[in-house]
């Protein structure tokens, strides 16, 4: 491991991560991470044509759920996975298992096997995002994996702008089901060009197997997000019992599956993995709010609403190509990320009341928050982990993510509804505070992330 100090010093390689050696799997990387955010920015705006065809409305929100719970599950398992046999093939298993979940989906002919395929594509996901974390520790040198996280911020970039309007286009032309099948091809590609890589990639000492009650921990987990995602959908005595169950579950198992400390604010990587959970539950929670509180309270169309969200998502890649290239110490972009972060979801929450299209300045600064931030926590995870820990440690901030965003929403929305439609900007005001309060706990956990050896 090196000190922070002793990775600012270190000269960037000429060519950077496009240069020979690094270029497929740079660009192996970026296009596997757009497929993902592509398909996750897309399915939103094809749910609704897929609840009708399939006469599935009470499912509807299962289509999202089935995704994130397995997702956080198999993220979870994969950690263990990972660090025992390296990450070529589970990265390979998990693209695997997302197409096989794109085919279940795009061919369901009910509502619960389009479910099922979604559920599947939630295990590829959560398998093939922490592979790729630790392909990226061990193909690039330290100091060039500032700019692989700020590539990857960047490939969500254009998902973001085009995905929820071609998913529309296809859905409208070709059928919904194509939004599905036709990214079946794209899959090849990326993998052809990571393959070279791959089997470069040096092996290290087998990490120790996994224990049982790190197992039963990650079903605990899922099953509590699960339980609490049903229930804030219905208020009453089951949201009181879901949550007191879910809240079960995420006691039992996230201690067993976080690095220790992280509840408390450890110094260090606790922290980096507690800051990452709290600014995604924030800054996304806000994000899914805004369109809302844009189209209700100041009668934009979709379109509109959209640009608002694009400017943030703009400026959360100006700002993470800016750190990417950087010599600053990581801690100093974490600690700037999280407090602007903060500053944003405040001043979305005030001008939303006042105006829609003050929303786009306030949510600019958001974004350059989350730009300078994200990429920041993901370099110092991987610096402060030992080789064969890289795995089960990504899979820590992968929970923290997940669960940031998952269960923040989740209240949120549950908040929101309790507030009902005629006092909808009294309900989305209270909302805008929930976030700012944790991305400002984001803030003090940031002020702990310094580590002396």
């Amino acid at each position: 491991m090196t000190t922070v100090l002793e990775h600012e010093q270190k000269t960037v390689p000429a060519g950077g991560v496009l240069r020979a050696g690094y270029r497929g799997a740079t660009f192996g990387i970026v296009l596997v991470v757009t497929l993902l955010a592509f398909e996750s920015m897309a399915v939103g705006t094809v749910m609704p044509v897929v609840t009708d065809d399939l006469n599935g409305l009470s499912l509807y929100a299962w289509g999202f759920s089935a995704t994130l719970i397995m997702s956080l599950l198999s993220t979870v398992l994969a950690g263990g996975w990972v660090d025992r046999s390296g990450p070529v093939r589970p990265l390979l298993a998990g693209l695997g298992t997302f197409v096989a979940g794109l085919v279940v989906a795009g061919a369901a002919p009910s509502m619960w096997l389009f479910v099922a395929g979604r559920a599947v594509q939630g295990l590829g996901t959560g398998v093939s995002l922490v592979a790729l974390y630790v392909v990226i520790a061990r193909v690039y040198p330290e100091e060039l994996r500032s700019r692989v996280f700020a590539a990857l911020s960047a490939a969500w970039v254009l998902p973001s702008l085009i995905g929820p309007a071609v998913g529309g286009v296809v859905a409208e032309h070709a059928g919904w089901r194509w939004v599905f099948l036709g990214l079946v091809p794209l899959v090849v590609p990326p993998t052809v060009l990571l393959v070279p890589a791959l089997r470069e990639i040096r092996t290290v000492d087998v990490a120790p197997t996994p224990g049982r009650g790190r197992y039963v921990a990650a079903v605990s987990v899922a099953a509590g997000a699960g339980v609490m995602l049903y229930g804030f959908d219905r208020p009453g005595w089951t949201l009181a019992l879901a949550a007191v169950a879910g809240l079960a579950g995420l006691a039992f198992g996230l201690p067993r599956l976080l690095p220790a400390g992280t509840l408390r604010l450890r110094r260090g990587l606790p922290s980096v993995v507690l800051v990452r959970g709290l600014l995604s539950g924030s800054f996304f929670g806000m994000d899914v709010f805004i369109p809302l509180a844009l189209t209700r309270l100041h009668g934009f169309s979709a379109a509109q609403a959209g640009i608002v969200l694009t400017v943030g998502a703009l400026g959360w890649s100006a700002a993470s190509q800016i750190q990417g290239r950087s010599q600053r110490p990581r801690e100093f972009y974490a600690l700037l990320g999280a407090v602007l972060v903060t500053a944003g979801i405040a001043a979305a929450a005030v001008t939303l009341q006042l105006s829609g299209w003050l929303a786009a300045p306030a949510w600019i600064i958001g974004g350059a928050g989350m730009g300078f931030a994200i990429g920041s926590l993901s370099v110092l995870l991987l610096d402060l982990s030992p080789e064969e820990e890289q795995g089960v440690n990504s899979s820590a901030l992968q929970i923290g993510d997940t669960l940031g965003s998952s269960l923040v929403v989740g209240a949120a929305g549950a908040l929101v509804a309790g507030f009902g439609t005629a006092r909808l900007g009294t309900g989305l005001a209270v909302a805008g505070t929930l976030f700012a309060a944790i991305a400002l706990l984001g803030v003090f956990a940031a002020l702990r992330l310094e580590v002396r050896e």
